[in-house]
């Protein structure tokens, strides 16, 4: 895929993922209004504020790079031609979805508004079921021991401290990820 097509594809995908999952549905939850005063539990809704913007900033970094690197779309119907394994997947297999839940429990904090807590970590069952038993099966099909090799590098849900690193990158000429 060109990258204007995955530029606009990946666009379009993201007002409609997380766009709706980590913006309209939360807005939709709690009008997006603060319970309580703002001064109250400043130092909670600062956490959030933290986690909101972090979630963001990750979630554009993620879809730049599958545009980039992946020459492709994180949509299920118009995949990556090859594997991301740049960036910030070096330290962590799915930050996308790290991301989107990092910015809904961000928003609960800031709002202070529990039912957005209850939320996020719905989203979270709901995202590690599809990627255990869509996502990665799929990926394994496409990538086969690329993929496999990646996976073993790196972790689905803790990020790493160090990034992954060339010599366990997959597909080094000894052919062995560490």
């Amino acid at each position: 895929m060109r990258k204007p097509a995955a530029a606009a594809g990946s666009a379009l995908f993201f007002a409609a993922a997380p766009g709706v999952v980590a913006g309209l549905i939360p807005w939709w939850l709690t009008r997006w209004q603060l319970r309580g005063p703002l001064a109250h539990w400043a130092a909670v809704r600062v956490t959030g504020l933290v986690l909101l913007t972090a979630g963001a900033l990750v979630l554009v970094k993620s879809f730049a790079r599958f545009v980039a690197e992946g020459r492709g779309t994180p949509a299920p119907a118009a995949p990556t031609e090859r594997l991301v394994i740049g960036g910030l997947y070096q330290h962590v297999r799915n930050p996308m979805y790290l991301a989107v839940v990092a910015a809904i429990t961000g928003q609960s904090l800031i709002l202070a508004q529990p039912v957005l807590l209850a939320y996020a970590a719905a989203v979270w069952v709901i995202v590690a079921a599809f990627v255990r038993w869509y996502e990665e099966p799929a990926l394994t099909r496409q990538f086969g021991a690329q993929y496999q090799a990646y996976q073993h590098s790196v972790r689905a849900w803790l990020p790493r401290i160090r990034p992954m690193t060339g010599a366990c990158r997959p597909g080094t000429p000894d052919g062995k990820s560490r």
